[in-house]
């Protein structure tokens, strides 16, 4: 609508039908010399000022508008009635510059009654009927098609401000969702470190103390004491491995090629720090990206537990895709769980974030021994996986 193109091809064509009308109907007298100044007049105005005001909505330069065009079409219509055919320029334009619908309306009244008058001052009394219908025809026309395109543009208006709104909310959304990620993994880790890290620090604080303390005393007990350091040290190294298994559960592996490649360096680096061997088996193409976060997330939390309970030498990890169901399974042959070994905080990390993607977790002994765990994806289920960018 405010292409001035268009708008161009519009003033020039309905010239051009107004002089054709009084061209094909000589002998030409002073009234189609007169129609033809209006136009030529109408071309003038056009080129010179309304086609600058095409997208401005200046209430003052609306009245400018609405008189200039007002005019001309009385004037063009009171020496031809061919001549209202610049109405069907001027209404357009009226609603297209007007600064509010009351104005484009007041216009539009104006303009038709210009018609009327222009019909009945041309056509002297005869052309008063013939006036009051063609301007009420085409008056009408104007203001019901006007309304109508004003009404679709406000509700394209709404739908653009409740898309905003819609699209700003679900930011917001996305960040209170990652906030909570971040408050939840980080309390997870605090409860982590304090049941394990913290507490093993505290064990070894008091060994030292009473260590000390023996060898103190007014006869040393030489033999408890290094007895305590043997410990402090059996403490050390149980703590250390602790500390290694909660950085590998969080540290990051880069997801950029496939969620083979990635597996293959988590389990290459497990094995370098553990000493355990993992056997590998990934056959799950072409998953969504980040469904592959989650299964690359849980063959961490898989291997850190291998890594932290089990005292195992050997590990299989497998990854498959079928039926519509992704499987994760995360085997070892170590000590295997107790029937009254509580769930760890990671395990349950673990289950949380597979619910958020419809799937579920189990974990138990693994037949012939050892641990498994195996998690289960639905693949449809992926696009409600919370994402965690390239890298997980």
């Amino acid at each position: 609508m405010l292409n001035r193109r268009w708008w161009d091809l519009a003033a020039v064509a309905v010239s051009a039908v107004v002089v054709t009308f009084g061209l094909v109907f000589p002998p030409y007298g002073p009234r189609d010399w007169g129609t033809w100044a209006v136009v030529a007049g109408f071309l003038l105005v056009y080129a010179g000022y309304l086609r600058w005001r095409i997208g401005s909505e200046d209430p003052r330069h609306h009245v400018a508008i609405t008189a200039i065009l007002v005019a001309l079409v009385f004037a063009g219509t009171a020496f031809d009635s061919g001549a209202a055919t610049l109405q069907a320029f001027a209404y357009p334009f009226l609603w297209i510059t007007a600064p509010s619908t009351k104005r484009a309306i007041i216009g539009n009244v104006l303009l038709g009654i210009a018609v009327a008058a222009g019909y009945a001052v041309g056509l002297g009394p005869t052309g008063v009927l013939a006036g009051l219908g063609v301007g009420a025809l085409s008056l009408a026309f104007s203001l019901a098609l006007g309304l109508w395109i004003t009404r679709i543009a406000e509700v394209g208006e709404e739908r653009a401000r409740l898309l905003a709104e819609l699209q700003a909310a679900q930011g917001q959304l996305a960040a209170m969702h990652r906030e909570t990620g971040v408050t939840e993994e980080r309390a997870r880790l605090a409860r982590e470190i304090h049941d394990t890290i913290a507490q093993s620090l505290t064990g070894l604080v008091m060994l030292a103390q009473r260590a000390e303390r023996r060898l103190d005393a007014p006869s040393p007990d030489v033999p408890a004491a290094r007895g305590d350091l043997g410990l402090i040290e059996e403490m050390a190294r149980e703590a250390l491995t602790e500390a290694r298994g909660l950085v590998a559960a969080v540290s990051p592996i880069a997801l950029d090629t496939s969620l083979a490649d990635a597996l293959g360096r988590l389990a290459a680096g497990f094995e370098r720090e553990t000493g355990v061997a993992v056997a590998l088996d990934v056959r799950a193409p072409g998953l969504d990206r980040e469904l592959e976060v989650v299964l690359l997330r849980a063959s961490q939390e898989g291997l850190a537990n291998v890594r932290k309970h089990a005292r195992a030498a050997h590990a299989a990890l497998s990854v498959d895709a079928a039926d519509g169901m992704a499987r994760l399974v995360v085997r070892d042959d170590g000590v295997g769980p107790g029937p009254d070994d509580p769930p760890g905080f990671g395990l349950a990390g673990l289950r949380d974030r597979v619910a958020l993607a419809g799937g579920r977790v189990t974990f138990g002994p693994a037949p012939g021994g050892g641990a498994e765990l195996r998690v289960e994806l639905p693949v449809e289920a992926s696009d409600r996986v919370p994402s965690e960018g390239s890298s997980a």
